[in-house]
């Protein structure tokens, strides 16, 4: 499909966020730790030596390190290994092939080692923070999850932004059926690294699952366009277009049925001059339910009016004014820009691909704009600048207004 299938699939129980695994914990931890090691590796490869004193007389350890990266891709680790060590000895201060030492015995499945080499590291203070992820999955894979849990807080609190240290804790968590507390980690995570892909997935998956399917929408749409060429990209798109299918509902000729939120609660704040509205039903359902009149089935063709009329909907009645997010900001753009139309098939063509391929028969050049004009205008999130569930559930209204 072009951007666009899950590298593992979770099945989740639709009302009591239940967690089914098709592969084993184990697998599932394993497959995590490689695509890490891997998306790393071309930034290792530029930073090597920026923490090493420099060898303008030699590139050797350099050399041996690219080499002893290929081995290990290859699944050589013995290879890999004693390539590594052999740079060791020419540049035993690095601390990054000292972590290369201590992945590549990881990956050799020989987790002992990897937790020699990474307290290694720990004990000089030269860790960063996938030493803190790879010591702890070696316990995780050891079967040890109370010391992996222990060992990705001890990360976090040195490294209080690092998104793949979530990821890890929150994916423990649900290993131990603790749900609530692995959303509550993967929305921390997404706070404290809102460029970080994977703990938007997983938060979108549970939300999806749950009977707050609006934060499911928006983070997997997040989610989408922050990693938009993975299988697991494909799996999120199928995801959000089925969600729409089954909640948005034509209940006769006339009337429908909107519902992805059962937070109807309106508090008021502690001096009593404010009420504290609810996103989802106030704001999200109710644009929604504006926007699919007219509409009598649910298909690419029709969520793509539901969405351009939700953007035009949103901001035309002011709920921008209490509700807007980088996200509804980012879709105005794309509309503005006349790129919302191709951007909403793409988003949700995993949901139905016949239309969405048929779609693209008579609309290549303007996916192809579309696709142009995301290269070249990037995210619509910053570090500074995100979408988070408490950023936006109960924001207040003043009496008076």
């Amino acid at each position: 499909m072009g951007w666009g299938k899950g590298f593992y699939t979770c099945y989740i129980n639709s009302r009591c966020f239940a967690i089914m695994y098709i592969f084993s914990s184990i697998f599932i931890t394993k497959i995590l730790t490689v695509i890490h090691a891997m998306k790393h590796k071309l930034l290792f490869l530029l930073l090597l030596f920026a923490a090493a004193p420099a060898f303008p007389q030699s590139e050797r350890p350099k050399e041996l390190v690219q080499k002893a990266i290929a081995l290990m891709d290859e699944g050589n680790y013995d290879a890999s290994i004693a390539t590594l060590e052999e740079a060791l000895v020419l540049d035993p201060k690095n601390p990054n092939i000292e972590y290369e030492l201590a992945l590549a015995y990881y990956l050799k499945e020989d987790y002992s080692k990897a937790l020699d080499a990474t307290k290694k590291l720990i004990k000089t203070k030269k860790a960063f923070d996938q030493v803190y992820q790879l010591r702890g999955n070696s316990y995780d894979m050891m079967g040890n999850r109370d010391k992996a849990l222990k060992t990705y807080e001890a990360g976090l609190k040195k490294f209080p932004s690092s998104g793949p240290l979530y990821l890890e804790k929150g994916i423990v968590l649900l290993k131990e059926e603790q749900n609530e507390q692995a959303l509550a980690t993967f929305e921390a995570g997404i706070a404290a690294a809102p460029l970080h892909p994977s703990n938007y997935y997983w938060a979108a998956k549970l939300f999806l699952g749950s009977e707050e399917e609006v934060w499911g929408m928006l983070y997997g749409e997040l989610f989408r366009v922050l990693e938009p060429n993975s299988e697991r990209s494909t799996e999120i798109s199928k995801l959000l277009y089925d969600t729409y299918k089954s909640e948005i509902k034509y209940t006769s000729d006339t009337s429908m049925s909107v519902s992805f939120s059962k937070n109807n609660i309106i508090g008021f704040s502690k001096k009593g001059s404010s009420l504290n509205l609810p996103f989802g039903t106030v704001a999200y359902e109710t644009t929604l339910a504006m926007s699919a009149a007219g509409t009598r089935q649910i298909d690419l063709a029709s969520l793509n009016k539901i969405r351009t009329s939700f953007v035009q909907n949103f901001y035309k009645n002011e709920i921008n004014t209490r509700f807007d997010n980088p996200l509804f900001q980012w879709q105005q753009t794309l509309l503005n820009e006349q790129q919302l139309e191709a951007y909403n098939y793409w988003l949700l063509q995993a949901g139905n691909p016949e239309q969405y391929n048929s779609w693209l028969e008579q609309n290549q050049a303007q996916l192809d704009a579309f696709v142009a004009w995301f290269n070249e205008n990037g995210q619509p999130i910053s570090k500074d600048s995100y979408v988070h569930r408490s950023k936006l559930d109960n924001i207040s209204l003043t009496a008076g207004e």
